[in-house]
């Protein structure tokens, strides 16, 4: 390592003297996998604006919704209202509080940028996306409702906060993976809960999902860039504890 120079994939110095991790290390692959998400996101909200398609999904909601009718159960259905339970902003506020003053003193500031802006995005989109579409909700909810249906806000709330969580707390590398397949189990959960309880229509919960992982992946990119940016034009010496650490998170990865 040069004298003066910077390892790559470091910023500047976070809490204690650490550096800040990169949000996304590989930004081709993580543009890529954003792009993808985006696509499918846009895909099912111009299908559901489309009338003639909308009418064929409505036959699908339909049937999934009659299946779910016929096979509940006590405790599915237990299950299915404590989820609708974590979805409330009472749930969720607190939560999302909770991680941004845990990165704040960490200062830990990209991550917090990332981490707020998807959040930020997501409740101004909920409010938005259904007053535009205004879709019915499903007869005979199992639990307390209001507004439009589309798009599901439990599901968008939930998917966002924790995609957005496991990039903002988890180091690049095989735990984060971990992480995210736990945070896809998540919001996979969280949607059918909502088409299981009648609260959505299942394309209701499944754009919520889309949505909320578009936006928490799209402010880690747009943020992620900025700290690539930021980092190429602040270049840092790091101590060999620091090097030794980035290498471990390099072996891992």
């Amino acid at each position: 390592m040069r004298k003066g120079g910077a390892m790559p994939g470091m910023s500047r110095p976070a809490a204690g003297g650490r550096e800040e991790h990169l949000l996304l290390p590989y930004p081709g692959r993580d543009i890529t996998v954003t792009a993808i998400t985006l696509v499918l996101t846009a895909a099912i909200f111009v299908a559901v604006a489309s009338q003639g398609v909308l009418a064929h999904i409505q036959h699908l909601d339909n049937a999934w919704l009659r299946l779910m009718v016929t096979h509940r159960s006590g405790l599915v259905t237990v299950v299915a209202r404590f989820l609708n339970v974590l979805g409330l902003v009472a749930v969720t506020l607190p939560v999302r509080i909770a991680i941004a003053g845990y990165l704040a003193l960490r200062r830990r500031w990209w991550h917090l940028a990332a981490f707020v802006v998807a959040i930020v995005m997501s409740e101004a989109l909920i409010g938005t996306l259904k007053a535009i579409y205004d879709r019915a909700r499903p007869p005979g909810s199992l639990v307390a409702t209001s507004g439009a249906s589309f798009p599901s806000g439990h599901s968008i709330a939930a998917t966002v906060t924790v995609v957005a969580a496991v990039i903002a707390l988890v180091p690049p590398g095989r735990r984060r993976a971990w992480w995210g397949a736990g945070a896809v189990v998540f919001s996979a959960l969280m949607a059918l809960s909502r088409a299981y309880l009648a609260a959505h229509w299942l394309s209701d919960a499944i754009a919520g999902v889309l949505l909320g992982t578009s936006c928490a992946l799209l402010a880690a990119v747009v943020v992620g860039l900025f700290q690539r940016r930021w980092r190429d034009h602040h270049p840092v010496q790091m101590t060999h504890g620091q090097a030794h650490d980035v290498t471990q998170s390099a072996e891992q990865a």
